[in-house]
């Protein structure tokens, strides 16, 4: 079992520090010695993971559950490259933040390290995805964009995210509850959600699908219309836009962030991470960074998030073949 929050305090304030070290590695540290922790953004400096990392980074330290606590990053083909590193290393103070576009990533670039080549230690969060529309579409709600978007999926083109990332994916769930050939989505990739909400207000796209922090701003200002969200309750960043579930689809989506830990650590050694992921979760200050960042908490450790994760692999490569991006 995880460790209690005072035993674990009481093994990092024993713990000598090890500051000097923060930045190596390939340096084992001994069991219950956590006093201080790399976590590894597997991505450019500012997106979802590396903010996530860094919210972890500051609640760590000033809950006092590590004295030092360093965030790095690790750019590259969604998420694979520091997959890959991760691999290879050996340090038990060691966490990677990853999610489900890792997910996804680890196939469309044919990784050779898989997600079940590293320790899984915690799910920690999730966001809510929105599906949007111009103003001036002809189509008030999800059931009337779907129609248009099933009379003519080649003409309905819809904006997100990476090409097989966590847009895309939603995009191919709900084609295919929809009765919609997954294969026949004309799903335009940008950068990122404020790129493609510029092609939404320009009349580029007939919809679109991002983050609600990307898209929620303008629905509730009226420059947008929400059209449904994708988990399975309401977001309240945008709460009168119904969920998917709701409107008759049976489609839900979290894009949702963890963490992962070197391969063949020890049981001890996965224990006493997940306890301090355990504590950091219970902290005031992750509440206090839940409420900042509308997230939802989705916290699952251990076996149970193995095999969330393992039920989410097969989801994703299934949509992923259905869409044509992997065979």
């Amino acid at each position: 079992m995880p460790l209690s929050r005072r035993s674990f305090l009481a093994g990092v304030v024993a713990a000598p520090v090890l500051g000097g070290l923060a930045g190596c590695a390939g340096t084992v540290v001994q069991p219950g010695d956590l006093s201080r922790l790399r976590i590894m953004a597997p991505a450019s400096p500012g997106g979802g993971w590396d903010t996530t990392a860094r919210v972890m980074q500051r609640v760590i330290q000033q809950s006092g559950l590590a004295r030092n606590v360093q965030v790095f990053n690790v750019e590259g083909a969604g998420g694979v490259i520091g997959l890959g590193q991760l691999g290879r290393e050996d340090d038990d103070a060691l966490l990677m933040m990853m999610g489900l576009v890792m997910v996804g990533a680890v196939d469309t670039n044919d990784s050779s390290t898989r997600l079940t080549d590293v320790t899984p230690i915690a799910r920690l969060i999730g966001e809510t995805e929105l599906i949007a529309a111009p103003p001036d579409a002809p189509f008030d709600d999800i059931a009337g964009f779907v129609e248009v978007w099933a009379a003519d999926p080649a003409a309905t083109p819809i904006a997100g995210g990476s090409a097989g990332g966590t847009d895309q994916i939603l995009a191919g769930l709900l084609a295919q509850a929809a009765g919609i050939d997954p294969a026949q989505v004309n799903y335009i990739p940008y950068s990122g959600g404020g790129e493609s909400l510029s092609a939404m207000l320009g009349g580029q796209v007939t919809a679109g699908i991002s983050g609600t922090a990307d898209y929620g701003p303008q629905v509730a200002s009226g420059d947008l219309k929400g059209l449904a969200v994708s988990t399975a309750e309401r977001s309240d960043q945008v709460p009168d836009v119904p969920t998917l579930i709701e409107s008759g689809f049976d489609v839900e989506v979290s894009n949702w962030r963890g963490v992962m830990a070197r391969p063949g650590m020890t049981a001890g050694a996965r224990e006493d991470l997940i306890a301090l992921v355990v504590d950091t979760h219970d902290s005031d200050e992750w509440a206090e960074a839940l409420e900042n960042n509308g997230w939802d908490d989705l916290l699952l450790t251990g076996d149970d998030y193995a095999e969330f994760l393992a039920a989410e692999e097969a989801r994703v490569r299934e949509i992923l073949v259905q869409i044509g991006l992997i065979q």
